[in-house]
Formats: C-alpha cells, sequence, structure tokens
C-alpha cells in the first residue's frame, strides 16, 4: 500500500534536464515523493552528481545519465538506460529546453534548428521511446512556457514556436495514449528564478510588474504542479495546459 507522503512509492521517473533549475526541482521532489528517478544532463555532470548525491542521502533511488536532448540517439538511450537500470518507467518529465533569443531577422538558422531539435524532437523522440515501455497509470508531463499565451517580451518568438508545438502535441497525444490509461498534460511556468530567467536578470525589469502575486516563481513550486500530475489523484486529468505563472497570463 502506498504510503500517504509517497504517492509515488514503486514508480520510476525519467526527468530529461534534471540536473539544474525547474529540472533538478523535479528530481527532487518526485523522488521525495517516492520515485526512483533518472535525470539526464548535457553540460553539468558535476550538479548532476550533486542532485543524485542529494536524493540518495535523504533515501531515495536516483541516477544519472549523460544525454544531449537535441541527440535522438541519445534521448532513445536515455530511456533504455532508465528502464534497465530501474526496472521500467511510469513517468516522462520532458523539461530539457534552450533559448537564444534574437529578433527574428537576427535569428542564426543554427539556432533555430538547436531550439526545434531539443524543445520539439526531443521531447517527441523521449516520449515515443517512453510509451512503448508504460503501462497503464503513466504519465507524461511536458515542460511548456507562458510565453504560449502571452508573449511578455521581444526576441523569444522562436523559442515560443517550440513551445506552442508542444501544447499541440499535448492535446492531440491524449487520444492515442488516453485508451492505454496514459496521461498526457504540459505544465507552462512563467517568469520563475532559473539559470536562463533569474529573478534579478534583464527579463525580470520587464515581466516582472504583470506577475499578479508580486513575485517570480521558484522552481520548487513548478516541481509541486508537477508532482500532483504524476500522482494517482491527476488520473482523470489529461490533455491539460496549465498554467503556473503567479496570474501573469490571467
Amino acid at each position: 500500500m502506498t504510503e500517504p507522503n509517497q504517492p509515488l512509492a514503486g514508480k520510476v521517473a525519467l526527468v530529461t534536464g534534471g540536473s539544474r533549475s525547474i529540472g533538478a526541482a523535479i528530481a527532487r521532489r518526485l523522488a521525495a515523493d517516492g520515485a526512483a528517478v533518472a535525470l539526464t544532463y548535457s553540460a553539468s555532470p558535476d550538479r548532476a552528481a550533486q542532485i543524485v548525491a542529494e536524493i540518495e542521502a535523504a533515501g531515495g533511488h536516483a541516477m544519472a545519465i549523460e544525454a544531449d536532448a537535441g541527440d535522438p540517439a541519445a534521448v532513445r538511450a536515455s530511456v533504455t538506460g532508465t528502464v534497465e537500470a530501474f526496472g521500467g518507467i511510469d513517468i516522462l518529465v520532458n523539461n530539457a529546453g534552450v533559448a537564444v533569443n534574437a529578433l527574428i531577422e537576427d535569428v542564426r538558422f543554427e539556432d533555430y534548428e538547436r531550439m526545434l531539435a531539443v524543445n520539439v524532437t526531443g521531447v517527441f523522440v523521449a516520449t515515443q521511446e517512453a510509451v512503448r515501455h508504460m503501462k497503464t497509470g503513466g504519465r507524461i508531463i511536458h515542460i511548456g512556457s507562458s510565453m504560449t499565451r502571452y508573449a511578455a517580451f521581444p526576441t523569444a518568438s522562436v523559442y515560443t514556436l517550440t513551445k506552442g508545438a508542444v501544447s499541440g502535441f499535448n492535446r492531440s497525444l491524449v487520444r492515442d495514449l488516453g485508451p492505454r490509461g496514459i496521461t498526457v498534460n504540459t505544465v507552462h511556468p512563467g517568469p520563475t528564478d532559473t539559470d536562463m530567467n533569474p529573478a534579478d536578470g534583464p527579463v525580470a525589469a520587464i515581466v516582472g510588474p504583470g506577475v499578479a502575486i508580486g513575485r517570480y516563481g521558484q522552481p520548487r513550486e513548478i516541481a509541486a504542479v508537477v508532482a500532483f500530475l504524476a500522482s494517482p489523484e491527476a488520473a482523470f486529468v489529461t490533455g491539460a495546459d496549465i498554467m503556473a505563472d503567479g496570474g501573469l497570463t490571467a
């Protein structure tokens, strides 16, 4: 029987881009809720190892897998590695993402291709591979962006394009996976204090005043939403775009 304070006991989760910021907070929270957690990283091996060490020190089970989210072969291998290490996969959190901001006329094509590879193709490949191993009760959770609802500043058109693609994928995928008892949802963080968008960074001066609760979000607050969607209590929630943005898009 699952303990009330560990609703994910016995579950296995894979969090892409889980070594930093929101991804790290998600990995910690899912592990605290009882899941064995695999997290991928690309350029932060020390930070990934630190997250694993923290989880294990707290009595959880975790592993780090080097995998560039823009490399389909590496993404597939990360799913295979998770299944081999922990015996299956129940929860996939497509968190890995990149952003290169520029006005549309200044966007370098290689930057466009990189964002597309990580933010869209990586999501597709991880999802396709993970569902091959999922059983009834599986969870797919994408990390999107409130920019899909409200573009608060210029230079983010390509990033928003990629996150909009994830929203469309989310809505249609429920028809494929619903009959299998697998839910699919997207969490759209608003201004959140991360490496990419720190609360004291240049973007904060632009978007900060528009946040209804008057502050940036914390990664753990996004992780809490993800944890709910991963839990048994969210079994009837699928196809949802959930804004966790402090009222920015209200």
